[in-house]
């Protein structure tokens, strides 16, 4: 990929993120948050709102740390690839992750927990250690599923000898054990490992998540196993092991998986590499099915808005829960009444921010 192709793809990247942020209601799940959550995420979001600039105000810091993200993966993958067109292709496939689109434009904890990761990795791979114990820090306080983060670096660190990372992440866990922090586990076997795979492949799109499926296993069996992919694939088996018994929030694991998008290409490369060019046609056509696949993911949610206005059953649409309170909302000022007793659940939340309460008894 050439430089001026990435930095125009960047470029829309950036208009459709601030454009998904300006005009997308608040979710349910954001709204809860903004009432009712005193964690950084509720913090942040308060912050935001302060700056009475509407849904994106919510929003700004997790736009910056999105696009943070975004400038740690490029490190990460300058020291990952030796072309520049593969450093541009891999921050372009990580930047169109509808997992990161999404974590980027709502507020989220999963969006302030991935530089963090990918700078650790980044501090990691260029020697500074005195460095990372105080991310460590910081990631045991913000995210309370980085458990699984700091199992992945004890195994890396056992597995190669770092005894310095092998302490900091054993004395980590050592606390969540003894402050019984951590994902919840509990509960008799639900069934949850289908809706599991159905949730990554909302975060990768579903054709760049069976490759992600398959990068993984063939490291594990084949290939050097670096720490991106120690914590990528301890997040991929935490999550599938903990799906069969109960239902497990996808933003627990994201984080964690997304950077292994330098390990695919590496697969990728390695696989077209080894074989004749007559041969690599095949491989190529499928890379740009999977590629067209998620662009097609993009646009889905870029323009999510414009399908939920023009369906006929708008309660068949994955926004309807985000649209229905604020088109009521505007519904009940437009007939002047200011309290509303028909919410349940988040929806009261939601009518909330756009000032319809409870009707006094």
């Amino acid at each position: 990929m050439k430089k001026q192709h990435f930095f125009l793809a960047l470029f829309f990247y950036a208009i459709a993120v601030f454009y998904l942020a300006i005009t997308t209601p608040i979710t349910a799940h954001e709204a809860k948050i903004l009432y009712t959550s005193d964690d950084i995420v509720g913090t942040l979001m308060r912050w935001g709102e302060s700056l009475g600039a509407g849904f994106i105000g919510l929003r700004a810091f997790f736009l910056f740390f999105g696009f943070i993200a975004i400038g740690l993966f490029y490190e990460l993958s300058r020291r990952h690839f030796q072309k520049s067109k593969d450093v541009y292709l891999s921050t372009l496939i990580f930047m169109l992750l509808p997992g990161i689109l999404t974590a980027t434009t709502l507020a989220n904890v999963a969006i302030i927990v991935l530089p963090l990761v990918l700078l650790f990795v980044l501090l990691y791979e260029k020697g500074h250690y005195l460095l990372l114990p105080p991310i460590m820090l910081a990631l045991f306080f913000i995210h309370e599923a980085s458990i699984i983060f700091f199992v992945a670096v004890l195994l890396y660190s056992v597995m190669h000898k770092e005894k310095k990372l092998a302490i900091f992440s054993l004395c980590f866990l050592l606390a969540f054990v003894y402050l019984a922090k951590g994902i919840e586990i509990g509960g008799p076997p639900s069934g949850h490992f289908v809706e599991i795979f159905g949730l990554y492949a909302t975060v990768f799109s579903p054709l760049l998540f069976l490759y992600f499926f398959y990068a993984m296993y063939r490291i594990l069996l084949k290939e050097k196993k670096s720490l991106i992919w120690y914590i990528a694939f301890t997040a991929l088996a935490f999550s599938l092991l903990l799906s069969i018994r109960q239902r497990v929030h996808i933003t627990d694991f994201a984080p964690y998986v997304m950077i292994a998008i330098v390990l695919m290409l590496d697969v990728f490369n390695h696989t077209i590499g080894v074989r004749l060019p007559e041969h690599q046609k095949q491989h190529k056509r499928g890379f740009i099915v999977v590629m067209s696949f998620l662009v097609l993911s993009v646009f889905l949610i870029v323009g999510h808005k414009l399908l939920f206005l023009v369906l006929e059953d708008p309660r068949t649409h994955f926004a309807h829960r985000v649209y229905k309170p604020y088109l009521l909302s505007q519904e009940l000022k437009s007939e002047g009444i200011e309290c509303y007793d028909g919410a349940h659940g988040r929806e009261r939340y939601q009518l909330r921010y756009y000032n319809i309460l409870p009707c006094p008894e």
